[in-house]
């Protein structure tokens, strides 16, 4: 009451109001340092992808702006805790598929509901691939079909660990090709392509940025991308839709997400500013050099884009009848 009785004097006297209105953002916000959870281990993708967006935040707000890594479950550790912080954007995720699209069809519960969550904006995207052993005889998709259909579970194709994302688009990927391969889960990405370039498995659906510097080296063969365009590091290798399944798409993001109840005006400044820092040359430049494509769209582009994704998935893990 007083802070409003304040403002009426300084508006009599035509001042302006000092008191910013509910759902406001103030001219200085952040005024306090900001963190980004991210739900996984420091070193990968997911976590370098928003090193490089706080990067260019902290120069901009002039406030400290520190990724902290809460990895565990499939990311519903950290993204729990992004569900319970106070909504007013000073607590941040950024978080590719798992937490956000497909672990609420893998589990029986979560400790947070992810359609609550806010989206911000998408920072890139990075499409899976079709990678094969070299000691394989098969130098396209096509003839990589042909020898699974010919030989029913005698492909041996590893993933990072059941219901990850190389798990559910080698299981989208025999429901469209029409074949069945023998899943071996690993513990991670490490160890799956390790095995993968010493041969002791056959396939990996893995993800461009994980694998490229691996197929250009000759130590593996990529085979197709999982999304609807070539890649600018790959331009001679063929989409899946192009080596004959129309509409294959499995692709990584990673998304810039608020707690429910974040106030519009707050989830405005940061899109407008994560964007901002997104579509900096030397930004994208980097973005590219890790195999990501850069997007940093509106917020109700991202909510979308999530949702739409989460179907996705969604239909992925029924065909798998997994439960964790």
């Amino acid at each position: 009451m007083r802070r409003r009785a304040f403002g009426a004097v300084l508006g009599a006297a035509g001042l302006p109001a000092l008191v910013p209105q509910r759902g406001q953002a103030q001219a200085g916000w952040p005024a306090q340092p900001v963190r980004i959870i991210v739900p996984f281990p420091a070193g990968g993708t997911a976590d370098s992808v928003p090193r490089l967006v706080a990067e260019g935040l902290r120069a901009m707000w002039r406030q400290p702006v520190v990724i902290e890594n809460r990895p565990g479950a499939a990311g519903n550790i950290g993204t729990a805790h992004l569900a319970n912080a106070e909504p007013d954007g000073t607590t941040l995720l950024a978080s590719p598929p798992p937490p956000l699209a497909i672990n609420q069809h893998l589990y029986a519960r979560l400790p947070f509901d992810p359609a609550r969550l806010r989206a911000i904006t998408i920072m890139g995207t990075s499409p899976n691939v079709v990678e094969v052993s070299n000691r394989m005889e098969v130098r396209s998709l096509a003839e990589l079909i042909a020898l699974a259909r010919a030989k029913p579970g005698g492909i041996n194709a590893a993933n990072q660990g059941l219901g990850t994302t190389s798990h559910l688009t080698a299981a989208m990927f025999e429901a469209a090709a029409g074949v069945r391969f023998n899943h071996v889960p690993y513990s991670g990405t490490a160890p799956a392509l390790n095995d993968l370039v010493a041969g002791h498995v056959d396939l990996l659906f893995d993800n461009l940025s994980s694998s490229l510097s691996f197929h250009l080296a000759g130590s593996t063969r990529i085979l197709a991308l999982c999304q609807a365009e070539r890649a600018p590091q790959l331009p001679d290798v063929p989409t899946v839709a192009e080596a004959g399944l129309p509409g294959f798409s499995a692709i990584a993001w990673y998304a810039l997400m608020a707690p429910a109840g974040t106030p519009d005006a707050v989830i405005e400044r940061v899109n407008r500013d994560a964007v901002s820092v997104i579509r900096q040359p030397e930004v994208e430049r980097r973005f590219v050099e890790q195999a990501v494509k850069p997007v940093a769209n509106a917020p109700d582009e991202a909510a979308a884009f999530i949702a739409a994704e989460s179907r996705l998935w969604g239909e992925a893990v029924r065909r798998t009848g997994l439960r964790l």
